[in-house]
């Protein structure tokens, strides 16, 4: 493996390409390049697991009936399994490949964009000189990403505090209204920078979500129409609906890269029973239930929000209600930790700010922080409908930087070590188109929605 590395690093060099230098691929574990991570606020495994499960549950978890409702229940179940572990998969094909990267080029740690640059360096003499490129693309899908899944945050704490709110004072306010009010505590609870002092939030919104999805479930499970009264394939043209908002739901790809790039022991992050299979495990089980049983439940009336189709009069309804839209609020800061610390570096150093020390709690990265609330804050007053904006965010963003772009740079980074047959590279392959299919279609089908609205 080591003399592999050194022939790409000599033919890096006739090229002009900076590759890699000599180190060995193994490290003995507790020994690595991983140990020289220079972090403040490093977190450890159950911090991790508690941003990862975090950042996966939420407003998606809540969606899950709808997909459910444009699938069926037999084939939506299946089809959520399915879907769960190809989005666990990329992860784990991601996260692996910058070990290795990380290892050769005696790194300590590589961003998502980074990997994908080293990657390219790394891969095929014809591709080397894409490396900037495949960073640039990485780095602002991936920040697209979280702008837009913080936007469906924001329509979806806007929906659901406005049924309470409607419900008390038995008056109709214009839904963008709501997003505009909902705009300001998030502003504030985005003045947290670093991940270690998020926790704290990312725990009180795991309680909020479990209490809030038990009540759910008090209401979803009594009084269960039979299975035969629910369709078990819907049909192929709502196909594309129910794998937007499936991705959607179950794909925390954003996050990914910084949550291992925070933690004190990187290689515990995959692993048969480490941190991500246990996260993804909790969560497509999770999100396979509330589907199953929601649209068990509500039929061809399930909401984008399985909290909309609770009982508006109720007051535990309605406690649930408020206690999800707070739990998704706590989750937006982590969701904008990623776009930030994708832009603010360069950006810092361009306008010459990298180093200098600002006096005060008011730092010149809050204004970036603020405006892109305020970017989310607008893309919501556009398409204020939840289950629209979900359609297409899933089938845009997260389809692309959570299933196809880890296929990609995999693929490029062991283009000369495919295995027999060169299965890595045929499995690739089927992922990327899987995930192109659902990109064109998905897309097609939330803007048809968007233009042609439901009465």
């Amino acid at each position: 493996m080591a003399q592999r590395r050194d022939s790409r690093a000599e033919k890096g060099a006739e090229d002009g390409v900076a590759t890699i230098e000599g180190p060995p691929t193994a490290y003995p574990r507790g020994d690595s390049i991983f140990t020289e991570r220079k972090l403040t606020h490093a977190t450890n495994d159950m911090d991790t697991l508690v941003h990862l499960v975090k950042g996966s549950l939420g407003a998606g978890i809540l969606a899950m009936p709808l997909a459910f409702k444009n699938a069926g229940l037999a084939f939506g179940l299946v089809a959520t399994f399915f879907i769960g572990f190809i989005c666990t998969h990329c992860i784990h094909a991601l996260v692996e490949t910058s070990h290795e990267l990380c290892k050769m080029m005696r790194l300590p740690s590589l961003s998502y964009g980074g990997t994908a640059e080293a990657a390219f360096l790394n891969g095929p003499r014809p591709l080397r000189m894409f490396g900037f490129t495949a960073s640039v693309v990485v780095s602002s899908a991936v920040s697209i990403v979280a702008i837009g899944g913080c936007s469906v945050y924001v329509v979806f704490i806007a929906s659901n505090v406005q049924q309470v709110v409607e419900q008390w004072t038995g008056t109709h306010i214009e839904p963008r209204a709501y997003i505009a009010v909902v705009l300001l505590p998030i502003m504030v609870i985005c003045w947290i920078r670093n991940l270690k002092h998020l926790a704290p939030l990312s725990l009180i919104s795991n309680v909020l979500i479990i209490i809030s999805l038990a009540i759910v479930l008090y209401y979803v499970l009594r009084d269960l129409p039979p299975t035969s009264s629910r369709p078990d394939f819907t049909s192929v043209a709502d196909l594309p609906a129910f794998f937007s908002t499936a991705v959607f739901a179950l794909e925390g790809i954003g996050v990914i890269m910084p949550l291992e790039n925070n933690m004190q022991d990187p290689q515990s992050f995959t692993g048969c029973f480490r941190v991500l299979n246990t996260a993804m495990s909790v969560v497509v089980t999770m999100y396979c239930a509330v589907g199953y049983f929601g649209y068990l439940k509500f039929g061809g009336e399930t909401s984008a929000s399985i909290t909309l189709n609770l009982p508006v009069e109720d007051a535990l309804a309605q406690s649930s209600k408020l206690m999800v839209a707070v739990a998704v609020m706590c989750t937006y800061p982590l969701q904008m930790f990623v776009p930030v610390e994708l832009s603010w570096p360069p950006l810092s150093k361009r306008l010459r700010l990298h180093g200098v020390v600002w006096r005060g709690p008011f730092q010149p990265e809050h204004i970036l922080r603020f405006s892109f609330v305020l970017c989310t804050g607008i893309i919501a007053l556009i398409v204020p409908s939840l289950d629209s904006l979900m359609g297409l965010i899933g089938a845009v963003c997260l389809s692309t930087a959570g299933i196809i772009l880890p296929a990609i740079i995999e693929t490029v980074y062991r283009y000369d070590k495919l295995g027999p047959f060169y299965w890595i590279f045929w499995k690739n392959l089927f992922i990327i188109l899987f995930g192109l299919l659902g990109l064109t279609t998905g897309v097609w089908t939330s803007i048809e929605s968007i233009l042609n609205p439901s009465p």
